[in-house]
């Protein structure tokens, strides 16, 4: 053999060899993201009789029907380390602490699941039924159909998590995100103050966040995506889970086998527009649809593990409070909602000797190794704090979602505060809360989400 071939075969060696450690190396680069496992599952949550709706103050009579199900639905997922998270996504108006707080222990105790590994979230459609048997805009008489439905609503809950659970099968999951513009902000600016009505001048978040769920077999077996909008394009007496829940059935029937989960965002000065019609329901639908399609065709970024999983309370401070004096002349008032709400806090005065100061508000830290981190904010969050917190957090990609875990009313960033209108306060009258919320209220909560984001990074690499 010539000395030529001996150098050409030791270089062709070198290089088999050079590329065999590279495959090796990126092997187990990608072997975090092949580690995962999910599970998915749904239930029709629809009321079987006619119910008091939800959303909208000017109903005066229960429910007639309905446009399609209401459904609960649920996404298991496992890392390789045994670290579960389970998403759960309901069509309906939002969801109570109390419900959070009930379900977080049957499924803890059933399926031994931490309280930071449920995540609840709620289309906020406001075409579903009452979720609180106290609402004060819903008849007396309404108040025990609530409590029987959300008794059948505990049990659903707790099946479709274990549903989900149990059908635990290999995965790999992807990051991707799209567009949709027809989220409009609806804090437009007068000589009135702030009314309700379409302002193109607002600040938008027009991001549509995509989680792919893969099979072995690369076939698509879930997707979870998200949008910062109110679902209010319909206000009528029908069940129907508005934009959102057309969105999900057509990507299902684009994708037979495949189960769509959506995620609200930050929109609760977020309106869709045009609205009022079933018709510009649907196309909304359509057109979130297309987004997550559109996601579908991108580069959609691998993610991999371990899942680390942060939730908190942050405590919020409400401005100082009404005086008796003013509670009593607003309980005389010829608005019935401001009579009621003056009542509430009289009653609130009587059985405990002041009213309540603050508030135990959730924030949720989801992160899914080094490529995603997921922020679940509790109440009707407004757009500022998806801005600001996606601006701020830096490294992997940032999801921040409203309507998780607790939603009580809406939070204001210190912009709407300060301006005043529906969101920084006067929605209040539709709730059991004394008033608006201090100026604190961003700072505290911002500060929180990079406090537990910062807890759940994984250790620094040399």
């Amino acid at each position: 053999m010539s000395n030529r071939t001996i150098a050409l075969t030791c270089r062709f060696i070198g290089l088999l060899s050079v590329t065999c450690l590279l495959g090796a190396i990126s092997a187990r680069a990608d072997e975090p993201k092949r580690a995962w496992k999910a599970g998915t599952a749904s239930v029709v949550i629809t009321p079987e009789q006619p119910m008091w709706m939800a959303g909208y103050a000017s109903r005066d009579k229960p429910s007639e029907g309905k446009v399609h199900d209401l459904s609960a639905r649920a996404l298991a997922i496992e890392d390789g380390q045994g670290t579960r998270l389970v998403i759960v996504t309901l069509d309906l108006i939002g969801i109570p602490r109390d419900l959070r707080d009930w379900l977080e222990k049957e499924v803890g105790r059933e399926h031994q699941l931490p309280p930071a590994s449920l995540l609840v979230n709620a289309s906020h459609t406001h075409c579903g039924p009452v979720v609180r048997a106290n609402t004060t805009y819903m008849p007396k008489e309404q108040a025990e159909p609530t409590e029987q439905y959300l008794q059948g609503l505990q049990k659903k809950l707790v099946e479709v998590v274990g549903q989900a659970l149990g059908s635990l099968t290999p995965v790999a999951l992807s990051y991707t995100h799209a567009r949709a513009g027809f989220a409009m902000n609806r804090r437009t600016p007068t000589e009135k103050g702030f009314q309700n009505h379409p302002y193109p001048d607002g600040p938008v978040d027009h991001d549509v966040p995509v989680l792919l769920v893969k099979s072995e077999d690369d076939k698509l077996k879930a997707v979870l995506f998200g949008y910062a909008c109110h679902s209010t394009t319909l206000g009528f007496y029908q069940f129907c889970g508005d934009y959102a829940g057309f969105a999900k059935q057509y990507l299902e029937e684009a994708h037979p086998g495949m189960t769509a989960l959506f995620m609200a965002g930050c929109g609760g000065d977020q309106n869709p527009y045009p609205r009022g019609e079933l018709e510009l329901c649907r196309q909304h639908g359509r057109a979130l649809a297309n987004a997550v399609e559109t996601g579908l065709q991108t580069y959609a970024r691998p993610v991999g593990g371990p899942l680390r999983l942060a939730l908190e309370e942050v405590v919020l401070e409400f401005a100082p409070p009404p005086s008796r004096e003013q509670l009593e002349k607003e309980a005389q008032s010829k608005d019935k909602f401001e009579r009621q709400h003056a009542e509430k806090l009289l009653q609130e005065l009587q059985e405990t000797g002041k009213l309540r100061e603050t508030y135990p508000y959730l924030v949720h830290v989801v992160r899914f190794g080094e490529d995603l981190v997921l922020a679940a904010l509790g109440g009707e969050v407004v757009v500022d704090y998806s801005l600001r917190l996606k601006s701020e957090l830096a490294g992997p990609a940032v999801w921040v979602a409203g309507y998780s875990n607790d939603v009580f009313g809406y939070i204001p960033s210190l912009r709407v505060l300060n301006e005043s209108g529906y969101e920084a306060g006067g929605a209040m009258r539709y709730t059991a809360l004394p008033g608006p919320f201090a100026p604190s209220i961003e700072k505290l909560i911002v500060e929180k989400v990079h406090e537990l984001v910062k807890k759940t990074e994984g250790p620094k690499t040399k």
